[in-house]
């Protein structure tokens, strides 16, 4: 699959390379109710700004929280999406996740950065193509080109009743 080949490359320069672009989702301290607050959409309100990376050596457009997104950083959030089967996938317990399935998601060029997140889950979450549900811990990253700007850590899949 050619998106494959692209994740590397995608994941080091999304941070300074994307463009706003809003998406869907859900979010709380608690974990709030779908129809209250959707993550995904929360998380869409960013802005970015220019500044100069000496890594890369230009000017880059770098992750600028809102007030929204902010006030979620280190709460309890749920979020429904899709994961992600990525080259170097590293087990069932860290993956990517996306408001969006495979075909349209960030890495295929479908959408922005906003609507993919990293995930630490505390058990193994077995891949299906289908949406699942997650609660974790949101953690926001505007520094670290290595990592995606939202993280779940401490993850664990709400199971349908």
């Amino acid at each position: 699959m050619q998106c494959k080949h692209f994740f590397s490359i995608l994941l080091l320069s999304f941070l300074f390379l994307a463009t706003a672009n809003g998406q869907d989702t859900e979010t709380q301290e608690e974990p709030i109710k779908e129809k209250k607050e959707n993550v995904w959409k929360t998380l869409s309100k960013i802005t970015y700004k220019k500044q100069y990376n000496e890594i890369m050596g230009f000017k880059v457009d770098v992750p600028v929280f809102s007030k929204e997104i902010l006030a979620l950083d280190g709460k309890v959030v749920e979020v429904k999406g899709y994961i992600i089967p990525v080259e170097g996938y590293k087990s069932h317990k860290e993956f990517i996740f996306s408001a969006f399935p495979y075909n349209m998601c960030f890495f295929c060029g479908g959408a922005g950065p906003e609507t993919v997140m990293e995930v630490e889950a505390m058990d193994p979450v077995k891949f299906k193509s289908e949406a699942i549900k997650l609660r974790g811990v949101l953690k926001l990253n505007a520094d670290d080109i290595n990592n995606l700007m939202f993280k779940i850590v401490d993850a664990q899949q709400i199971k349908k009743d």
